[in-house]
């Protein structure tokens, strides 16, 4: 049985043509006209790539810094143990702890958006790989949530720098802004995002590596945007 649509999607969708690539500018500004739910939506990016990330050679992990940041609060968990525990709430994060924090995580509390452990303290948060690594929050080098310079990692994640994987599909779905952001900020996002996907372009990756790119609002239709529109696209110009 299909599901009803509600007249709100349904408006929503009747501006978009699906079978269009739209300009990248063009399709933020179409994110926003449909962005209507009571909230303030996020602004979401599909993007999917022609990578089997089953290889290790063709996965995507890493990180970028959105220069408009993502539009939400973002709580910061950090394990550490001895003064690096003073030096992380000193930093601003929201809980800090040593092996306290990995058994009450290990008994269900998640109430955090990034996880950073201090190398010394890898060991121990092995553990939480079960329950961590399902949601895409174990610590990792690579997605620099492991350091000893919690200060700079902390006020990083907190501003807008966020982590971010290809799924087992081969697609990236990243939060980029809010729909109350202007679409000139969200492009400026969104190029970032774009600029560190080809940047990071795994060395096993053949081929065509940019599928297709896809915008919407949490609660709205996807709009393509044309590929090559975005990639050709430079900062400066925006």
């Amino acid at each position: 049985m299909s599901k009803k649509l509600s007249k709100r999607i349904k408006e929503a969708l009747a501006k978009i043509d699906q079978k269009k690539a739209y300009q990248p500018i063009e399709a933020l500004e179409l994110l926003k006209e449909t962005a209507t739910a009571k909230f303030n939506e996020s602004a979401e990016a599909h993007i999917r790539l022609g990578i089997d990330p089953k290889y290790t050679d063709q996965q995507l992990r890493t990180t970028v810094s959105l220069p408009n940041g993502t539009g939400q609060s973002i709580r910061v968990a950090v394990i550490a143990k001895g003064e690096k525990v003073q030096e992380a709430s000193n930093a601003g994060a929201d809980i800090v702890g040593s092996e306290e924090l990995i058994e009450e995580i290990q008994k269900g509390m998640m109430d955090f958006e990034v996880l950073i452990a201090t190398p010394d303290m890898m060991p121990k948060v092995a553990k939480l790989g079960r329950a961590l690594g399902p949601r895409g929050l174990m610590p990792s080098p690579k997605g620099g949530t492991v350091t000893s310079d919690l200060g700079k990692a902390i006020s990083e994640f907190k501003s807008g720098k966020l982590e971010f994987r290809a799924d087992r599909t081969g697609i990236v779905h990243v939060i980029f802004g809010k729909a109350s952001f202007s679409p000139k900020d969200l492009l400026v996002n969104l190029k970032a995002l774009q600029d560190t996907v080809d940047k990071q372009r795994p060395s096993g990756a053949k081929g065509r590596y940019w599928r297709s790119v896809y915008v919407s609002a949490s609660m709205g239709p996807s709009i393509q945007i044309d590929i090559n529109a975005l990639r050709d696209l430079k900062l400066e110009d925006i």
